[in-house]
């Protein structure tokens, strides 16, 4: 038979026993003198027996009471002290954490993430993994990281996620090419223009492809990179465009050019399903969050 018995009740059970006095007792646990009697009341209906033999001086704890006493003071000093840890843990501000991050993120999001957490928790380490997405992906699903920022993860049932922000695409070219002209491109002038475009470890690379086919493009993949920069040396050299997220912020030796209709990429912190963040981590995610709905990252 199952019991309804909470904490409160044997707290306030210990302290007349050891008060001998419901009126000490209440003064002790900063209640009122009915509270306690009904705590006691409510205790001794739950287990069926009587815990004081009571009288107009004070109250003697019964057979069953001194039993009860004897037994739960030491489990519930013993359970102050582990709820007063986990307390502590969770307002503690120190300790280390990892986060993976595609490259994006890494080198715009996160040094500013890093930064303020710095100033304003400074025995918080936040361990970065720079990673491309597939990386990002695995880090998370195999625990090896406290959470990612991913774009839009294709496997989303696996996560639990949270879209933080929206990256728009743009068009990368050198500035004496013809689509430099116009202040804007349509996705349509893509259309056999050779391509320099990442490869499929990143995550843009898919809606890349995706927006394309959406737009009614047939893409002439020239070259397919690892990293940005090294697609952007490949336009700089005369190989052909690139289409690139904002955020990847092209060298000033690029004309860059918002591609028209606005396609975005969303951002996204993601985490192993159904598994807390712990206070720390959980810190720094909302940290996160909080930065891009400042607008601390503007994408030229």
């Amino acid at each position: 038979m199952s019991m309804n018995v909470n904490l409160r009740q044997l707290r306030v059970f210990l302290a007349v026993a050891r008060q001998r006095h419901f009126r000490r007792a209440a003064e002790h646990l900063y209640l009122s003198q009915p509270a306690v009697s009904r705590h006691v009341a409510e205790l001794e209906a739950e287990l069926g027996v009587r815990l004081f033999d009571r009288s107009t001086r004070e109250v003697i704890p019964t057979e069953a009471g001194r039993y009860l006493e004897s037994a739960i003071e030491r489990v519930l000093d013993e359970l102050e002290g582990v709820l007063d840890h986990v307390h502590s843990e969770g307002e503690r501000k120190h300790g280390k954490i990892h986060i993976a991050s595609v490259p994006t993120l890494s080198a715009s999001l996160m040094p500013l993430c890093i930064a303020d957490c710095a100033r304003d928790y400074p025995e918080l380490t936040i361990q970065l993994h720079d990673q491309a997405q597939t990386l990002v992906l695995d880090s998370v699903r195999g625990g090896e990281v406290d959470f990612g920022i991913a774009i839009e993860p294709p496997e989303a049932g696996e996560f639990d996620s949270e879209v933080i922000m929206h990256d728009p695409f743009c068009l990368a070219c050198r500035p004496d090419h013809p689509l430099a002209r116009h202040k804007t491109v349509g996705w349509k002038k893509l259309q056999g223009q050779p391509l320099v475009l990442l490869d499929y470890s990143s995550g843009s690379r898919r809606l890349i492809d995706q927006l394309l086919q959406k737009h009614g493009v047939e893409a002439h993949v020239i070259q397919q990179t690892g990293h940005p920069y090294t697609a952007f040396r490949m336009v700089e050299a005369g190989l052909g465009v690139t289409v690139t997220p904002a955020l990847f912020s092209p060298p000033a030796t690029l004309a860059v050019r918002p591609l028209t209709p606005a396609e975005r990429r969303a951002v996204t912190l993601i985490r192993r399903r159904q598994r807390s963040l712990s206070p720390l981590a959980a810190l720094v995610w909302n940290r996160l969050r909080e930065l891009t709905a400042k607008g601390a990252l503007t994408p030229r």
